[in-house]
């Protein structure tokens, strides 16, 4: 049985995070930061096509999203997940709130990660403390 730890995979499309591993070292910090322990987490970067086939098989939705989280955890405070991401949606994203790709991407990344712990974004004052969450974090990359 593999260790656990922070996987990264593309389906459909040839996609290659920048800066991987000081991306997964900032990760675990993000979990250890919110007093749990990183398991196994899979990160898989798609097209908005392959993430549509997701959300309407698994989750009833037909409408294109940038992620989608099934979280996998059977350990109380132990993170595991496979966490989809939509390059595609993440570029669009990226250019209506006019960022840098590279920030969206770990926006959304740490917006799966701020689900798993938790977090919602359900209503303007939830989504509003993600927010918060997210921008703290993005600041100790």
């Amino acid at each position: 049985m593999p260790l656990p730890g922070i996987r990264y995979f593309s389906e459909q499309i040839r996609f290659s995070l920048p800066h991987p591993r000081k991306t997964r070292h900032w990760i675990k910090r993000v979990i250890g930061l919110e007093k749990a322990t990183p398991g196994e987490i899979n990160y898989v970067f798609c097209r908005d096509q392959y993430l549509l086939k997701i959300n309407k098989q698994y989750l009833n939705h037909m409408s294109y999203t940038d992620i989608i989280t099934f979280d996998n955890s059977v350990v109380p405070g132990v993170i595991s997940a496979d966490i989809y991401i939509s390059i595609d949606r993440v570029r669009e994203n990226a250019e209506k709130y006019q960022t840098l790709f590279d920030e969206e991407i770990h926006r959304v990344m740490v917006h799966g990660i701020l689900h798993l712990l938790g977090y919602s974004d359900k209503t303007k004052r939830k989504k509003d403390r993600m927010t918060k969450k997210e921008d703290a974090y993005l600041s100790l990359r």
